[in-house]
């Protein structure tokens, strides 16, 4: 909960210099760089060690990041005098959401027991942009559980129109009946 709590700030932080300075598009190309590094378990282990002195560190971020804004490498070097280079990603993905929805972009979750069709899910998307009232980006998961219909979360609402819901709300029906 606590690293979520700090990644959301952070990525706050960033989403405001980031509006301030009219530079969204650059940060999360910034973004998308530093979170490349964290996927180098070498170098992670490198920035994690505290033996290693932190000129060091930051002469080898500078490098590796090479042309990136100056205010997003700061932003490393804090995370690493930190120790909380491994937030990164959940920073990104934060800022991706923050991102998402000052351009009026709505992430939405589908799940259906079957794949779906590039067709299916645009008219999906359209669906649910009537209900939101925003733009939708689906991503389609699979579960075999669903049995068949959609289930869809977008913007903290639950949209449930599974045949495995329908299925227990008839069960609790008969249940009601028989008393």
């Amino acid at each position: 909960m606590a690293r979520r709590a700090y990644a959301r700030r952070y990525a706050r932080a960033v989403f405001q210099v980031a509006l301030e300075r009219q530079e969204l598009d650059r940060w999360q190309s910034d973004l998308n760089k530093v979170v490349g590094l964290g996927k180098d378990d070498d170098l992670v282990a490198l920035l994690e060690n505290p033996k290693l002195r932190f000129s060091d560190k930051a002469g080898l971020l500078a490098e590796r990041l090479g042309e990136i804004n100056p205010f997003a490498l700061n932003l490393v070097y804090l995370l690493v005098t930190r120790d909380k280079f491994n937030l990164v990603g959940e920073i990104n993905e934060e800022y991706q959401r923050l991102l998402d929805s000052h351009h009026g972009i709505e992430p939405a979750v589908v799940v259906t027991a079957v794949p779906l069709d590039d067709e299916t899910k645009s008219r999906l998307a359209k669906r649910l942009e009537a209900i939101v009232g925003k733009k939708v980006v689906v991503q389609h998961e699979i579960d075999p559980n669903v049995l068949g219909g959609v289930v869809a979360r977008v913007g903290g609402k639950l949209l449930d129109g599974s045949t495995r819901s329908r299925l227990v709300a008839l069960k609790e029906e008969l249940r009601e009946v028989r008393r």
